[in-house]
């Protein structure tokens, strides 16, 4: 094979995988290379992971919470793959400046929050947001969580952002992919599930009932 062939066949790939990635896009994140990841996201998860889910029910303009429990690297990716519309993620700060991938998380929108002090930041940014009508996704255990291990107590900032904003809360459960915080669970195959449960509105109950309730429902084993 000459030089000259390798090259136009690497072109023709090229322009294939961007194209294809652009046909299977779904979400609007006023980017057009975030657009085309936004497709590769969905082609990954559907045909490589053999991803099955229930359509997250966002309307097509208001604020939302998307709260789901986090076993694996592949969790955000999986939220992207099931929802119509762009999610701003808050991610824990030493992850959203990680090498080769701050462009990204910051081209995605995604929120930085430091786990320890000066989380006012993260927090006036998210509601920030909830108010300009985006759809942010919150892990409210805090971090990845092994699936043997006894459930931890969620974070009450949820909670609060969706009183202080009065937007509801869509709880998530994801399952069945392999647990790790590295590369095997991107590479290994799996069979992703997630599930959607009631819309839960937080305004006229207390915080501790809310989170309980939200508790509940992302630390239970039920499955697809």
């Amino acid at each position: 094979m000459t030089v000259t062939v390798f090259l136009l066949l690497l072109v023709v790939f090229v322009f294939v995988f961007i194209y294809a990635g652009f046909m299977a896009h779904v979400a609007d994140w006023g980017n057009p290379l975030i657009n085309v990841i936004d497709g590769w996201i969905r082609i990954y998860c559907r045909y490589y992971h053999g991803f099955i889910y229930q359509p997250i029910p966002v309307s097509d303009s208001a604020p939302v919470l998307l709260a789901s429990n986090h076993i694996s690297v592949l969790d955000p990716v999986l939220l992207i793959a099931a929802c119509r519309r762009p999610i701003r993620f808050m991610i824990a700060k030493e992850e959203y400046e990680r090498t080769g991938l701050q462009w990204l998380f910051r081209a995605a929108g995604c929120i930085p929050v430091h786990r320890t002090g000066r989380v006012e930041v993260a927090f006036r940014a998210t509601l920030n947001a909830l108010n300009d009508n985006e759809v942010v996704g919150i892990f409210p255990e805090g971090g990845i969580h092994k699936k043997d291990k006894p459930p931890k107590k969620l974070k009450a900032g949820i909670v609060k952002l969706a009183k202080l904003a009065e937007v509801p809360i869509i709880p998530i459960q994801v399952d069945g992919m392999h647990y790790g915080t590295g590369l095997t669970t991107l590479l290994i195959p799996s069979h992703c599930l997630l599930i959607n449960f009631a819309v839960m509105t937080c305004k006229t109950v207390s915080e501790k009932d809310c989170l309980t309730q939200l508790a509940l429902f992302l630390q239970q084993s039920n499955k697809i």
